[in-house]
């Protein structure tokens, strides 16, 4: 899992340990959470937490387990001379360190020993399946599944899946009777709700801690499928890939990581939730692989003054920033400036939602889409492709021609918002490298400390429509700016396209 530099200086991998229910038996429940509920406005003692949760962890300790791993190395520099083993008397103190030394030398592979790195838990007995975090197996050569009675078995990696931090091994279950636990729904937790996990924080296995779910959809930068449950149960490093569970034994998250200067717990972490985490589990069993859904848009937040500029009561929902050529609504169904409300059913109140419900969704399963386009709310039905088919295609760059620019004196240009531009020409466009197909106004330069400064709008880059509609001349910009004036508009809506075609949206104040 990959996150930006100032959220990795404070983000910690840690494994967390959670409660899980037994395969084939009753899963016990917390008896204190069985008690009738007091009626409202009746006199109670305070409850402070669960009596115990002796019970519920005694069934559970089983399925979880401690992930070990080991990564084969070439042996040595090959530059290096090839020197003969010293002999060095019996029990002698540097006899360690030449062993090591010498294993290293060219000649043949060395093997890391084994080392402890995380948690895990079985979910399919009957098959050997084992859960656990993508970052705990990742570049390993061997993995070992270790049980909390002392047993181990070597596990084969099924699939991974780095973007949700995600792993499946499998074990031989006819070498040990294995004990499994079952998925919960964590869309049924709530904040406040009592949580436990059980892992091997600082390599200290079967430990269990208990906590409450602190906050749901969480955003730690993490990725683009980002909704993590936070909870102040204990979670340290070792911990990660563990379970997370309910208080009837179900697994409602999969711990993943901790905020934590220092590495150890302060009560802030982070588990996968189980409504993710299952859809992508069940890809990796069945392929090996992910197939997520793909729609081949380009999206950025719908701010206050966005939705103020499209005439919207309230900022909700993605704004459609670029379509992907050749992708699913590369057929006019969707276009740049549309903002998309609800995909199949599902409401997208901020931007991250569209990525997560997108790839939740079968690749080529038809879909509706609510969107707005110049004000008026539409349903449009697209058809998914697939994402993993298209990110190289979403990523490919424009292929530059070398032509020679041909000088044109009568370049008409303006002082806007800001900003002077061009009409964009040969001569301006070879200056910059900008894409043939791009069209609209260039910038060519920005004033120091104004908006369009604040708003990172670079020379270089065109604006290709205002207010959703196209403009080719400065003469175009100026007037729609005014006509957005006499209409009481505050902000204006710019829609702008990088030399090389990837567009976005930026509003500027015209007071």
């Amino acid at each position: 899992m990959k996150t930006p530099t100032s959220i990795r200086q404070k983000l910690t991998v840690g494994l967390s340990v959670a409660a899980i229910g037994l395969s084939g038996v009753a899963t016990p429940t917390l008896q204190a959470f069985a008690q009738a509920q007091p009626a409202p406005g009746s006199a109670q003692p305070r409850q402070h937490g669960p009596a115990s949760v002796a019970d519920l962890a005694e069934g559970l300790l089983g399925a979880v387990v401690n992930i070990s791993t080991s990564q084969n190395a070439s042996g040595g520099n090959q530059t290096q001379r090839n020197v003969p083993v010293p002999q060095l008397p019996e029990g002698s103190p540097f006899q360690e360190f030449f062993d090591e030394f010498f294993s290293q030398q060219p000649g043949g592979p060395s093997v890391r020993p084994m080392q402890s790195l995380g948690s895990g838990f079985v979910i399919d007995a009957k098959e050997g399946i084992v859960i656990t975090n993508n970052h705990v197996i990742a570049d390993a050569d061997e993995i070992e599944v270790n049980f909390s009675d002392g047993g181990t078995l070597e596990a084969e990696l099924i699939g991974a899946d780095p973007e949700t931090d995600l792993a499946v091994l499998k074990v031989d279950p006819s070498l040990r009777e294995l004990t499994a636990v079952e998925f919960g729904d964590s869309q049924e937790a709530r904040i406040g709700d009592w949580v436990m996990a059980i892992g091997n924080p600082f390599g200290l296995g079967g430990s269990v801690t208990v906590g409450i779910v602190s906050a749901r959809g969480r955003d730690i930068n993490a990725g683009r499928y980002d909704d993590f449950i936070q909870t102040d149960a204990a979670i340290n490093r070792g911990n990660s890939g563990g379970p997370l569970f309910d208080m009837y034994g179900k697994v409602i998250g999969i711990n993943t990581a901790i905020i934590s200067p220092s590495g150890g717990s302060i009560g802030i972490g982070f588990a996968i939730p189980s409504q993710l985490a299952v859809n992508v589990i069940d890809q990796l069993r069945e392929f090996g692989e992910t197939r997520r859904g793909w729609l081949g848009v380009r999206i950025q937040p719908v701010t206050d003054d966005i939705a103020e500029s499209l005439g919207m009561e309230r900022a909700t929902g993605a704004l459609v920033a670029g379509v992907i050529e050749g992708g699913p609504v590369d057929d006019g169904s969707i276009l740049p400036g549309d903002v998309i409300l609800s995909f199949d059913g599902k409401p997208v109140r901020q931007m991250r939602d569209l990525p997560r419900v997108v790839a939740e969704s079968p690749v080529g399963k038809e879909v509706d889409v609510v969107i707005v386009r110049r004000g008026e709310e539409q349903t449009v039905r697209v058809t998914l492709g697939r994402l993993e088919d298209g990110e190289r295609q979403a990523e490919a760059g424009v292929e530059m021609e070398d032509d020679e620019a041909t000088p044109d004196a009568a370049v008409e240009t303006a002082e806007v918002l800001g900003m002077t531009l061009a009409t964009l020409d040969e001569e301006t466009r070879a200056s910059f490298g900008i894409a043939e197909d791009i069209s609209g106004v260039v910038v060519m330069e920005v004033e120091e400390g104004s908006q369009a400064a604040e708003r990172n709008i670079t020379a270089g880059e065109v604006i290709t429509e205002i207010a959703q509609e196209a403009v080719s001349t400065p003469a175009d910009v100026q007037e729609r700016i005014a006509a957005l004036e006499t209409q009481g508009r505050r902000n204006a809506l710019l829609m702008l396209a990088s030399p090389t075609g990837e567009l976005r949206f930026v509003t500027l104040r015209m007071d």
